[in-house]
Order: C-alpha cells, then sequence, then structure tokens
C-alpha cells in the first residue's frame, strides 16, 4: 500500500527546483555574449532545463495541492523519475568531465544533475513504488525525449546551436547523432521497464 504523502517533501523539491532553474537562468544571462531572447531559446533547449521545470512544476502542484489528479498519478510520478534520473546518469556518466564550475554555478549543477535526481528517486521508492504500473505505460513515456530530440534537431539545422555534444550534427555527422540518440533511448527504456518491474513486484507481494 502507498504511503501517505507529506507536503514538506514535494515542497523541498519545489523549492530547490525552482532555484536552481532562476539561478541558473541568471548566470546564463549574466556570462553570455548573445541577445537575451537567443539565450533565453537556448536556456529552454537543455533537456535538463526542461525535465527540472517538469519536476519543479509537478511538486509545486503537489504541495500546494496535494489531491492534483493528474500529477499524483503513478505513470506520471514514475516517468518524470525516469526522466531526471537519465538527467543525473548522463551528466554524471559523460558531461561532469568536461567543465569544472565554480561558485554557484556549481552549487546549481549540483542541485539540477544530482541533488533533485536523487531526491526524485527517494520520493518515487517512498511515495510511489507500491502503486501497480503496466508494461504499455513505457511506450508513451518515450514521447517527451523523442519530441524533444526531433526539435533540438531541427532547431540545430537553422541555428547551428546544440545544446549537447553527443548531437552535435555538424561535428559528428547526423548518422552518429541517430546512434548516440538511439543508446539515450535504450537508457529510457530499460529504466523505465525496470521501474514498472519494482512496482508490479511490489504490488505483487501485498497480495
Amino acid at each position: 500500500m502507498e504511503m501517505k504523502r507529506p507536503r514538506l517533501y514535494p515542497a523541498i523539491l519545489s523549492l530547490l527546483g525552482w532555484f536552481a532553474l532562476t539561478a541558473q537562468y541568471y548566470l546564463m544571462i549574466q556570462n553570455g555574449t548573445l541577445p537575451t531572447g537567443e539565450l533565453t531559446i537556448r536556456f529552454f533547449s537543455y533537456f535538463t532545463i526542461l525535465t527540472n521545470l517538469l519536476v519543479a512544476l509537478c511538486n509545486t502542484v503537489l504541495w500546494l495541492n496535494p489531491g492534483s489528479r493528474f500529477f499524483s498519478r503513478a505513470g506520471i510520478q514514475t516517468a518524470l523519475t525516469v526522466y531526471i534520473l537519465v538527467v543525473g546518469i548522463i551528466y554524471n556518466a559523460v558531461l561532469r568531465w568536461l567543465w569544472q564550475p565554480q561558485g554557484l554555478q556549481w552549487l546549481v549543477d549540483e542541485l539540477l544533475h544530482s541533488v533533485i535526481p536523487v531526491l526524485s528517486l527517494l520520493y518515487w521508492g517512498l511515495y510511489t513504488a507500491r502503486r501497480r504500473l503496466e508494461w504499455k505505460q513505457c511506450w508513451p513515456w518515450l514521447l517527451y525525449p523523442l519530441f524533444y530530440f526531433a526539435y533540438i534537431l531541427v532547431r540545430g539545422t537553422f541555428s547551428g546551436f546544440y545544446p549537447y555534444p553527443f548531437v552535435e550534427v555538424d561535428r559528428i555527422g547526423i548518422t552518429q547523432a541517430l546512434i548516440n540518440a538511439l543508446g539515450i533511448a535504450a537508457i529510457f527504456l530499460l529504466l523505465s521497464l525496470l521501474f514498472i518491474s519494482i512496482s508490479r513486484y511490489l504490488t505483487s507481494a501485498q497480495k
């Protein structure tokens, strides 16, 4: 049986998320050399930003309106947890070593890529894992990363800007970018199946 959800946990996640997102936008505008409009578009072109935004929005709603039928669904909670975990996995496995942020930028990076993913995983384990999920739910969860990848490819074709090195078509070519995207899609799918299997095991054990 699912544990009763306290409001404190989503409150912490939402406040950390909004702080990190606001600080990251400030740093990007402060340190950027491009027009504010272009910097803003690029800010919202990062999967990290969009996913942390979704997590912050979800937890804000659950904090202020715990009875929300949409964001309290087990499928929505699990999909968001998968998304934010992929953010953490790819950053810490591939991207962390490409730069050495300092000061506020270091704090923001740790919040967006480590702290919030870990807290989201703990939240899922405590309050969502014991709600039964269906295997078929994993397929619609892939739509968000699919649409995201299509967007950055299309925009990159016209702007020349790709938010991540493993999708820089002008440097690595479209074939390698697609191979990389398939690899990342496999991570999404495997994590989704893992979470579904955990929920099904836990709910079966309760019978």
